[in-house]
């Protein structure tokens, strides 16, 4: 098992902002467990350096800056990876950002119906493989010189620099028909689709049994990886929204997860 994660509700002192991540390590379980204990801490280092920077922005200066720090650590361990920051302004507007680099993926429900919010870095894309040719390497049966997978990932400091950090970000506001959100790693998507994900879960109000659902289907279906999932239960706002109401989103239990 190479996998790591965590999760931060209320985040930043803020009722019902939340910052969330799935790590999925190969070559050792090092880089997903160096970025499980210390990338909240990147990401906190460099918003207060750079408070008015775009979080979209500030998203691809942490994994650029996480990427290095773990390649100066760990020669040959690498990690795909997951992000996700729910953000909650003083009226109540909630906007949620998230950023992947590898096949970790976010996927919200929008009124039952599946939205991808991240994007599969692997070796069979075709936009990838012509990056990496243009940068001087090379893909051999969809993996990055012939070794990995996927094409974007922190650390693989030895598949420098065909194997980049910079991630796929976006954006959404979330709106009432948002009711939640799933992140996991390719354990569970190599063998279950975005809609079925959300199919299996989307009637189970509690995070962590909705969290065993996703993770025993996986298993009963053969996943041959490991499978880390994470089900998040989107709060809704207050009827009468106000800075210093916290009822609606306290009321909700935090996010759940579970790995295996």
């Amino acid at each position: 098992m190479e996998d790591a994660h965590f999760h931060r509700y209320d985040f930043g002192g803020v009722p019902g902002q939340s910052l969330m991540a799935i790590f999925d390590g190969h070559a050792g379980r090092q880089a997903a467990q160096w970025c499980g204990d210390n990338f909240e801490s990147v990401f906190i280092e460099l918003r207060e350096a750079n408070p008015d920077i775009p979080i979209p922005e500030l998203l691809n200066n942490v994994f650029v800056e996480t990427d290095r720090r773990i390649s100066e650590l760990y020669k040959q361990a690498g990690t795909t990876v997951v992000v996700c920051f729910l953000q909650v302004a003083e009226d109540n507007t909630r906007t949620l950002y998230t950023a992947n680099a590898g096949d970790a993926r976010a996927v919200l429900s929008r009124d039952g119906k599946a939205a991808r919010l991240t994007y599969d870095h692997k070796g069979d894309d075709k936009r990838e493989a012509q990056r990496i040719a243009e940068s001087g390497g090379y893909v051999f049966n969809g993996r990055v010189n012939g070794v990995l997978a996927v094409t974007r990932a922190l650390g693989d400091s030895t598949l420098k620099p065909y194997v980049i950090s910079n991630p796929f970000t976006s954006e959404t506001v979330i709106g009432d028909t948002d009711d939640m959100l799933i992140l996991a790693c390719d354990g569970l998507w190599d063998v279950c689709s975005d809609q079925e994900a959300v199919d299996l879960v989307r009637s189970e109000m509690d995070p962590v049994k909705a969290s065993q659902v996703l993770l025993d289907y996986a298993l009963n279906n053969e996943s041959m990886d490991n499978i880390t999932t994470m089900v998040f239960r989107l709060p809704q706002p207050p009827s009468s929204p106000s800075p210093v109401d916290t009822s609606s989103p306290a009321s909700l239990p935090p996010p759940a997860s579970l790995s295996s």
